[in-house]
C-alpha cells in the first residue's frame, strides 16, 4: 500500500511514522519547505488538561465582549464573508449542545494517549526534543477566574485526573516572582510539554531513515476521481502524482481543499502568535497558562517560549502588532519579574490554527471517497493530540479497530 500524505505538520509526520510501522509505502507531499508551520512556533504542551472543547458554555459570551478589542484574547476582524459567518453560527449552536459533556472524557483519553507515544518517541535514537512530564500550572489572579479554575479542576478529578489546588506560595515556588494579585493556581500532574522546534526536524530525519519520502515545495491544487476514489493528485507545478491512499492534514487550508470534492467542511484558520527567547536569565520551572489572558509560557530545554490570542482575520499573515504588545502586557500582573521580549529585536512568530467550529478535529475516511481520510481542525491542541492522530490514522487507512471511538471527529458531520 502507498499513502501520499498531504501536509507535513505534526499530524502528517506522525501519520507518516505510524503508516511506515504498519508497513506502507508513505509519501508527504507538503507546500512549503517543513522548516515553519504550526507544528513549530505552538506551546509545547501535550495536555490531558485541555478536555473541554473550545467550544464550550461560555465562550460565545466571552468571546462577544472581547471580539470588538484589537489587544484581547479573542478577536475577529469585521468582514463580510459568508464561511466565516456559517462558522460563528456552527461555533455558538455547539456551544449550547449536551455532546460538550459527552467528548470530555474521549478528549482526555485522546490526550493521554498522545502523552503515552510522544514518550516513546522521545526515546528513539536521535530524538532529543527536551520532552518532560512535570505537568501544568493553571495561574489565576481575579476571585472569577479562580472560581472558574477550582470548578474545572473538579471535572477534571470527576474525570480521573491528577489535580492539586496550589497556594500562592507553592505556585511561586515554581512560577517566580508574582504580582500582587495572583491567587495561586491549579497543578495538573498529567501534563507534559517538549520542544516543538526540535521535534520537527528531529522527526523529519528519522522518517527519513525509515524510508519516508518527501516531496517538498508542492502544493496540491486539484484531485482526480475516478470510480469515486481519488486516483490522482494535480500540483500547482503541473505534476500528476498517481495515489493509491490519500491522507489530508493540511490544517487550516483543508476545508478549502476539500471543496473541491464537494464537501463543505467548515474551518476557520486562527491566527496565533509566539516568541521565543534564548536563555533568558529566569523563567519558570513549569509550564504555566495564564487564565485570565490567555497566554502560555512553556520553559523549552534551556529557552523559554510564550505564546497566545485568537484572531480570526482570514489568512492574512501580517502581525499585527497591537495584539502581539497585548499578549506581552497582559504577563505583568502574573509575573511583573519575567523577561520580556523586546518585539523589534526578537523574532514574532504566527501560525494558523485549523479551528472547527465545535472544537474536535475532523478524523476519519470521507464516506463518498473511500481512499481518503481527513486528519485537521485540533486548534490549539494539535501538538497535544498530534502523535495519536497520527496512530489512529495508521489504523483507519490500514482498516484495523481504530484505539478510540472515533464518531465524534467524523468529517461529515456538519453536512
Amino acid at each position: 500500500m502507498h499513502v501520499h500524505i498531504i501536509g507535513g505538520g505534526i499530524i502528517g509526520l506522525a501519520s507518516a511514522l505510524y503508516l511506515r510501522r504498519e508497513g506502507a509505502e508513505v509519501t508527504v507531499v507538503e507546500r512549503g519547505r517543513l522548516d515553519d508551520n504550526c507544528s513549530f512556533g505552538n506551546a509545547g504542551l501535550v495536555a490531558p488538561s485541555h478536555f473541554v472543547p473550545l467550544a464550550s458554555p461560555g465562550v460565545v459570551s466571552k468571546g462577544l465582549r472581547w471580539m470588538l478589542s484589537s489587544r484581547s484574547p479573542f478577536y475577529i476582524h469585521p468582514r463580510l464573508d459568508f464561511d466565516l459567518i456559517r462558522w460563528l453560527w456552527l461555533f455558538f449552536r455547539s456551544s449550547r449542545s449536551p455532546r460538550v459533556a459527552e467528548a470530555m472524557p474521549l478528549l482526555r483519553d485522546f490526550n493521554m494517549m498522545s502523552k503515552e507515544l510522544y514518550a516513546e518517541l522521545a526515546a528513539l535514537p536521535g530524538m532529543d526534543f527536551a520532552f518532560e512530564a512535570r505537568g501544568l500550572l493553571m495561574v489565576y489572579h481575579t476571585a472569577k477566574g479562580e472560581a472558574g479554575e477550582l470548578a474545572l479542576a473538579e471535572t477534571a478529578r470527576r474525570l480521573g485526573l491528577d489535580v492539586e489546588v496550589w497556594d500562592r506560595d507553592q505556585t511561586a515556588a515554581v512560577a517566580g516572582t508574582l504580582g500582587a494579585q495572583v491567587r495561586g493556581a491549579v497543578y495538573y500532574a498529567d501534563d507534559a510539554h517538549l520542544y516543538p522546534s526540535r521535534l520537527m526536524p528531529q522527526l523529519r530525519r528519522y522518517l527519513e531513515t525509515q524510508g519516508v519520502h518527501f516531496l517538498l515545495g508542492t502544493e496540491v491544487r486539484r484531485f482526480e476521481l475516478a470510480d469515486g476514489r481519488v486516483r490522482r493528485l494535480h500540483t500547482a507545478s503541473g505534476q500528476h502524482i498517481e495515489v493509491e491512499e490519500v491522507v489530508v492534514a493540511a490544517g487550516a487550508w483543508t476545508g478549502k481543499l476539500l471543496r473541491q470534492l464537494g464537501l463543505r467542511l467548515p474551518m476557520q484558520g486562527a491566527k496565533g502568535y509566539s516568541v521565543t527567547l534564548e536563555r533568558p536569565p529566569q523563567r519558570p520551572a513549569l509550564p504555566l497558562i495564564l487564565t485570565e489572558a490567555k497566554v502560555a509560557i512553556t520553559p523549552m530545554g534551556d529557552d523559554l517560549r510564550i505564546g497566545g490570542t485568537l484572531e480570526l482575520a482570514g489568512f492574512d499573515g501580517r502581525i499585527n502588532r497591537p495584539r502581539v504588545e497585548g499578549v506581552m502586557d497582559s504577563i505583568r500582573p502574573y509575573l511583573p519579574e519575567l523577561p520580556l521580549p523586546d518585539l523589534k529585536r526578537d523574532a514574532v512568530w504566527r501560525g494558523f490554527r485549523p479551528c472547527t467550529p465545535d472544537g474536535l478535529p475532523y478524523l476519519g475516511r470521507l464516506a463518498r471517497v473511500p481512499n481518503l481520510t481527513v486528519a485537521a481542525g485540533h486548534a490549539m491542541v494539535g501538538l497535544s493530540l498530534g502523535a495519536a492522530t497520527g496512530k489512529l490514522v495508521s489504523e483507519l487507512v490500514t482498516r484495523q479497530q481504530p484505539s478510540l471511538p472515533l464518531d465524534m471527529f467524523r468529517p461529515e458531520r456538519f453536512g
